[in-house]
């Protein structure tokens, strides 16, 4: 008998802040239809995540996937860094 394990989900966001050695928060942005006006209202949610090698700056897009909890508020990890943020010199 094998077990099949579920597909963990992977989500993209942007990286709002380097928030200690290890760690990084990003910002998801999304849309929810109003119940009774139907107007588009924007709405956001904030992830920890864990970022084992330090890889990730502010305003890189990035994809993290659900895991194991890591700390009372870090249960994601950096898979791959999507696109670097352009630095203005």
């Amino acid at each position: 008998m094998e077990e099949q394990r579920k597909q963990k989900k992977a989500i993209c966001g942007e990286v709002i802040s380097r928030s200690g050695d290890k760690s990084i928060r990003i910002v998801l942005n999304y849309k929810v239809k109003h119940p009774v006006y139907g107007k588009y209202i924007n709405r956001r949610t904030k992830l920890c995540i864990h970022d084992e090698k330090n890889v990730a700056g502010v305003g890189d897009v990035v994809e993290v996937v659900e895991c194991r909890p890591i700390s009372k508020t870090k249960s994601w990890r950096l898979l791959k860094v999507v696109q670097k943020a352009v630095e203005n010199d």
